[in-house]
C-alpha cells in the first residue's frame, strides 16, 4: 500500500515536472510549493530537479520561487495554529501528520523550537506539524520563520547546488541518499553563506 501511493506520489511529481514549458511554470510551482507544504505531500524535487536541469541559467530563481511560496504556506499553518488549533485541535493533528508525530515534534520543539524547526528536512516530522506546533505553543512568528527560511532555504538552493556539480544525474542521486543529501546540502549552502558574509564584511570594514 505505502509503495502504491509512493508511485502515485512519483506519477504526479513527473506530470507537473512536464508543465515546465507552460507560459505560466512559475506561478505551477509557487502553487506546486505551497500545496506541499500545506496540504498534498508533493514531491517537489521531482519538480525542481528536472527544471533546473533543462533550465540552467534560472535554477537560482526557481529555487527561490519554491522557497517563496513554501515560506508564505508557513506563515498560513503558523495562523492555523494559533487560531484553529482550539477548535479543530483534532482534525489538523489528523491532517497534518497524526498525534503520535505531532506529540514527539512537540516534545521536541520545547526543548529547542529553532533547532526542531531547524532539523525538519532530517527528521521523519511533517513539516505541517511543525507549523501547528510553533503557532499552537505562541513561539516567535519571526524565528519560526527564519528556521523555515534556512531549513527550506538550505534544502531549494541545495537541489540547485546539486544540478550544479551532477546536472542530470542530480535525481537519481537525490532519490537514492534523500536523509544524507539534505544534511549535506545544508552543511554546504550555510558554509557558502557564512563565506559570503565574512567577504562582505571583511570589504565592507576595509572600506
Amino acid at each position: 500500500m505505502a509503495g502504491s501511493w509512493h508511485q502515485k506520489k512519483q506519477r504526479l511529481g513527473h506530470r507537473l515536472a512536464a508543465l515546465m514549458d507552460h507560459r505560466r511554470a512559475v506561478w505551477l510551482l509557487f502553487v506546486a510549493s505551497i500545496l506541499e507544504t500545506l496540504i498534498v505531500p508533493i514531491p517537489i524535487e521531482t519538480i525542481l530537479i528536472p527544471w533546473m536541469v533543462l533550465r540552467p541559467q534560472k535554477r537560482w530563481w526557481l529555487a527561490s520561487v519554491a522557497l517563496a511560496g513554501n515560506l508564505l504556506a508557513a506563515a498560513v499553518g503558523y495562523g492555523l495554529g494559533v487560531w484553529a488549533m482550539g477548535q479543530f485541535n483534532d482534525q489538523l493533528i489528523g491532517l497534518f501528520g497524526g498525534q503520535q508525530a505531532f506529540n514527539a515534534f512537540d516534545q521536541r520543539f520545547s526543548d529547542n523550537g529553532f533547532l526542531a524547526v531547524l532539523s525538519i528536512g532530517v527528521i521523519p516530522i511533517p513539516f505541517q506539524i511543525a507549523m501547528l506546533v510553533a503557532g499552537s505553543t505562541g513561539y516567535s512568528f519571526f524565528l519560526f520563520m527564519l528556521a523555515a527560511l534556512l531549513a527550506r532555504g538550505a534544502r531549494y538552493f541545495g537541489l540547485a547546488l546539486l544540478v550544479h556539480f551532477f546536472g542530470d544525474k542530480a535525481l537519481k542521486l537525490w532519490k537514492r541518499n534523500e536523509r544524507t543529501m539534505m544534511v549535506l546540502l545544508g552543511v554546504a549552502v550555510a558554509g557558502y553563506l557564512i563565506y559570503k558574509g565574512m567577504g562582505l564584511w571583511s570589504g565592507g570594514g576595509s572600506a
